[in-house]
């Protein structure tokens, strides 16, 4: 059987780019402890995913401190979550005659096999459980990770570069993305095309992480001027889904709801961008007719998003007439409770005047007892 190890052969034709060997491992540690490039990508796209939400912190007051606390529990959920989103969803793979063989296959992460929705997943209820802890806004600080998720998913297709795989099918020479192509000699190539000579294919890596830096740039951007809280996770979502829906179409290496031919990812996809997309667009059109004042609203619409107005914190920001009109309402509250500076003044001369307008009466009392 042909087996190529942990090498892959790689060349971009249509960018310039020839033949070059590549090797998935990074260093060994003694003769039987291999680190691999995936690992060490995917461990720099979770730090510099943490990073960008410490600098986002600061935007939403959310200190250093409860950001590390919630990364942690956030890290570890979504590797869960990666993990066993994968293992479910291909069981045959990992089901062996033993139990304990059994869980030892599902638990071997050296062995591959992690899904990015089932991190998602993971992650978003780590986030959750975390802030509900910490007693943190929820929703802020999913604004603040989203954008730090796409980070580590632009990088870490990187890492399915190295291992030579998560490619689409063969590219034809008619298909306007063909100038992208990706020539590949690989074990994965091997089981899907049953060949040892190279082949054109879909680099579906690349697509995947240009689509995610575009986004990344075009989220960031708009970051500060989001107008409710909640805007960066859903536009987040919405756009990963858009495309994914795209890209997974092109894949060899799909994993598949049954036998019904659909993939999951593309299916996962799809959902995201409605849903997410719903969500973006009537946050957007309440946030605008909201803007701080719940006099606008119907009471239909407190029926539709009640988040309005038992979560105010929902939207970032209040209008500037509505928070004028709550300082204006203090102040006011503040001078009806308070006396005014003359009034007090003016009691102890009252009470003078009092006393002097006694004072003839009681000497000429005097006057008569002498």
């Amino acid at each position: 059987m042909f087996m190529l190890l942990s090498k892959s052969v790689i060349s971009f034709p249509g960018l310039g780019i020839g033949d070059f060997t590549l090797n998935n491992v990074a260093f060994s540690i003694g003769e039987s402890f291999s680190v691999y490039w995936y690992g060490v990508i995917i461990t720099l796209g979770i730090v510099f995913a943490y990073l960008y939400a410490v600098y986002r912190g600061k935007y939403e007051s959310i200190s250093f401190d409860d950001t590390i606390d919630i990364a942690i529990w956030t890290v570890v959920l979504g590797v869960i979550g990666a993990r066993l989103y994968y293992v479910l969803t291909s069981l045959d793979k990992y089901i062996d005659d033993s139990i304990m063989q059994t869980v030892t296959n599902m638990l071997n992460l050296r062995e591959g096999g992690l899904a990015i929705y089932g991190g998602i997943i993971g992650g978003i209820l780590g986030i959750f459980i975390a802030t509900r802890i910490k007693k943190i806004n929820t929703i802020k600080m999913f604004d603040m990770a989203a954008p730090g998720v796409m980070i580590g998913q632009l990088l870490g297709r990187w890492g399915n570069f190295f291992n030579g795989e998560a490619f689409g099918g063969i590219v034809s020479e008619s298909h306007p993305l063909y100038f992208l192509r990706m020539g590949l000699i690989s074990n994965n190539t091997y089981h899907d095309f049953g060949t040892t000579e190279m082949v054109y294919v879909h680099p579906t890596f690349l697509y995947e992480s240009l689509w995610n830096l575009t986004g990344f740039i075009i989220i960031n951007a708009l970051y500060k001027k989001k107008k409710f809280n909640g805007q960066v996770a859903c536009m987040y979502l919405s756009w990963y889904g858009f495309g994914r829906m795209f890209i997974e179409g092109l894949r060899t290496d799909s994993l598949y709801l049954g036998n019904t031919g659909i993939r999951i990812s593309q299916l996962v996809g799809f959902i995201c961008f409605i849903v997410f997309g719903a969500l973006l667009v009537v946050g957007l059109i309440y946030s605008k007719k909201f803007n701080g004042d719940e006099s606008k609203l119907t009471a239909f619409d407190k029926i539709l998003v009640p988040s309005l107005i038992e979560n105010p914190v929902f939207f970032a920001k209040k209008s500037a007439v509505a928070e004028s009109e709550a300082v204006q309402n203090g102040a006011d509250a503040v001078e009806a409770t308070e006396p005014e500076a003359d009034e007090v003044a003016d009691e102890p001369l009252e009470a003078e005047s009092e006393i002097d307008a006694e004072d003839p009466e009681k000497e000429a009392e005097d006057g008569e007892d002498n």
